[in-house]
């Protein structure tokens, strides 16, 4: 076998190298015409807009009625009669129950007997006082003896007062033998039935409960960040946050509440404090105990910028938003999120006004890319003349 001289072996290699290159150039040139010939992503935009808006924030709390009075006998007994039943609504003074008033009324007629015996004494010791005024004027008696009927008449006109006294005492135990409504509202069952003999006193054990019906209160719990943005700026303005309440089935917020009361301090082992709010024009099917979904919205507006909600996305602890700059190219941008506003999320920061913010489309389109934009508007117009073509 015949071996190839050097200079044979080198025009064979330079012939080698400059096949390698010439392939390798138009391979190159290839991809690049494929890359300059590749469609740009179209997205679709919707500019992100500034306007006024109001913070809130949804919370769960309970209804509680304004009025509770638990009823309890006032004087001791024998209970006869039960005046109403179970559930029904009373009106304040309504009779409830009866307690046997015959030992009360026994007493009414001693004191009235009593009032009568001492009414007697006292017009017979005035008597007296005047007749010895005469004789110690004429010198008849000495004074000794008319300090005596002077301090006699005295002593009667404090015994009539004090029968007086007993005699509407024993006017009051009888009233109380009769246990009225303090308060309008629906009224609990009768703990105690006919028969029974019943004590009184602040221990006794109530007859029945009263819960006002007219009005409610519904009271939640606001954490130290909520109240600092919603609470603390109302406050400072001189104006009350609005309130709104539903019940766990309601969709929305149907009944409009007032803010009552705004507990005097945070509780620091669960970092709330205590709002209650007064529902004045309530319906049949609420209940005291009930759940109660609460929305408190600040009363003091301000200008803020919102994107649709759908587009703020996650990454580990930071939200951010996609957009296209002035380049036409995506970029990311790192948001601060404020509250939900039906819809659309608020943006404290990390966006402008008119920014044009990506809606649909960023899935075709990573950051850094080129893309060509369309407003959301337009492409959806864009779609729906490419349904109706044949």
């Amino acid at each position: 076998m015949n071996r190839l001289s050097k200079p044979r072996i080198a025009v064979l290699a330079a012939a080698v190298a400059l096949v390698v290159a010439s392939s390798a150039y138009w391979k190159g040139g290839s991809e690049a015409r494929a890359a300059s010939s590749a469609p740009v992503p179209t997205v679709a935009f919707r500019p992100a807009e500034e306007r006024l808006v109001s913070d809130s924030q949804d919370y769960t709390g309970r209804l509680e009625a304004v009025d509770v009075v638990d009823v309890r006998p006032r004087v001791p007994g024998t209970l006869l009669t039960v005046h109403f039943k179970d559930g029904q609504h009373v009106a304040a003074g309504d009779l409830l129950f009866t307690i046997d008033p015959a030992p009360y009324r026994a007493q009414l007629n001693q004191a009235e007997a009593t009032l009568a015996v001492a009414e007697e004494h006292r017009r017979l010791a005035i008597s007296e006082q005047a007749r010895g005024q005469k004789l110690v004027e004429a010198n008849a008696i000495s004074r000794r003896e008319f300090d005596v009927l002077d301090n006699a008449a005295r002593e009667a006109t404090a015994s009539l007062k004090g029968a007086q006294a007993t005699l509407a005492e024993a006017r009051l135990q009888l009233g109380y033998s009769q246990v009225r409504a303090p308060i309008a509202g629906r009224i609990s069952r009768a703990e105690i039935t006919t028969g029974n003999v019943i004590v009184a006193g602040g221990d006794a054990t109530p007859l029945t409960r009263i819960v006002s019906d007219g009005a409610l209160y519904a009271s939640f719990n606001v954490d130290e960040q909520s109240y600092l943005h919603l609470i603390a700026p109302s406050l400072r303005a001189g104006v009350l946050p609005k309130v709104n309440v539903g019940l766990a089935n309601d969709d929305a917020y149907p009944y409009a509440a007032t803010v009552q009361a705004i507990d005097n301090q945070m509780d620091t082992r669960s970092g709330t404090v205590r709002v209650r709010a007064r529902i004045a024009a309530v319906s049949p099917e609420m209940l005291p105990g009930l759940q109660a979904r609460v929305r408190l919205q600040g009363a003091v507006p301000y200008h803020a910028v919102v994107v649709d909600d759908t587009v703020v996305g996650t990454d580990q602890d930071r939200k951010f938003v996609l957009i296209v700059n002035a380049k036409d190219t995506i970029e990311r941008r790192v948001v601060e999120p404020g509250v939900l506003q039906g819809r659309e999320r608020v943006l404290r920061s990390g966006i402008e006004p008119g920014e044009r913010v990506v809606v649909d489309g960023a899935f075709k389109a990573p950051p850094g890319t080129v893309v060509k934009a369309v407003a959301a508007s337009d492409a959806k117009a864009t779609v729906a003349d490419a349904g109706t073509r044949p």
